[in-house]
């Protein structure tokens, strides 16, 4: 490689990093205006299906559990391999279904949380706006 082709490929790469460097936004994208925009009511429906979610899976992803421990003892006790097998199983299950109990209690609660955290955030941020804009009044 020559010295010229070096320093044409440096120059390149430097054109092609400044175009990718925007600090203070984003390009237009064809569906919007790179803001990010939450709706309460979009949080709140994502919220109430991950409660409906757990609500069900509390119930439902139990049903089984009993008679799986009892099968496996049942076959523990009559010497068959299969029972310690079907133990792992039903350890495994409990295990799995209250990993995912915690994460949609935790999605539903975070959501909750969010929705009412930007809401005071709105009302303060309201609230300063109108203190400033009284005070212009009497600069008028």
């Amino acid at each position: 490689m020559s010295w010229d082709e070096w320093e044409s490929l440096k120059a390149e790469a430097a054109q092609r990093q400044s175009t990718r460097m925007r600090l203070n936004g984003a390009p237009a994208s064809p569906g919007g205006s790179g803001d990010l925009v939450v709706n309460d009511d979009d949080l709140g429906a994502i919220g109430h299906d991950a409660y409906l979610l757990h609500g069900r899976l509390s119930k439902d992803g139990d049903k089984a559990r009993p008679s799986t421990f009892d099968a496996s003892i049942a076959l523990l006790n009559g010497n068959f391999v299969s029972g310690s097998e079907l133990l792992k199983v039903h350890d495994r299950w409990n295990t799995q279904l209250r990993t995912l109990l915690d994460a949609c209690a935790r999605i539903s609660n975070h959501l909750d949380y969010s929705k009412s955290t930007h809401a005071k955030d709105d009302a303060d941020i309201q609230g300063e706006l109108m203190a400033v804009s009284k005070i212009d009044e009497h600069f008028k």
